[in-house]
């Protein structure tokens, strides 16, 4: 009967450093899902200069393709439009930024527009 109780403690022992060591005592996922970060809030563009830039854009070709046509030369800062900057909505948010926003946009499309690009 001496030799039963270190058996049993011997085997006792080996069982549970094999269940350890195998992985089966560890029920913990190895690998957890997380979701994406959300996106950079620098991509987002405000409704006022994202309209100001379609406004401009949009006028800037419009001035430059009849400018052409007329033959009346490339002056786009002489044009009322790039003055006046129509399409402001106070609602939406200051003049100034609008007004830089349109004033950009409708070079580019005023270029395009006389050029035919």
């Amino acid at each position: 009967m001496k030799n039963v109780l270190p058996r049993a403690l011997a085997l006792t022992s080996l069982t549970t450093a094999l269940l350890l060591f195998s992985g089966c005592a560890d029920q913990q996922p190895r690998y957890a899902y997380r979701p994406p970060p959300p996106p950079s809030p620098y991509n987002n563009v405000p409704p006022l200069i994202e309209r100001a830039e379609h406004e401009g854009f949009r006028t800037g070709i419009d001035d430059g393709a009849r400018d052409a046509y007329n033959r009346w030369g490339y002056q786009p800062k002489h044009d009322r439009n790039f003055h006046d900057t129509p399409g402001y909505d106070p609602q939406m948010g200051p003049y100034n930024p609008y007004r830089d926003a349109f004033r950009s946009a409708y070079l580019r499309g005023y270029d395009k527009g006389f050029y035919r690009r």
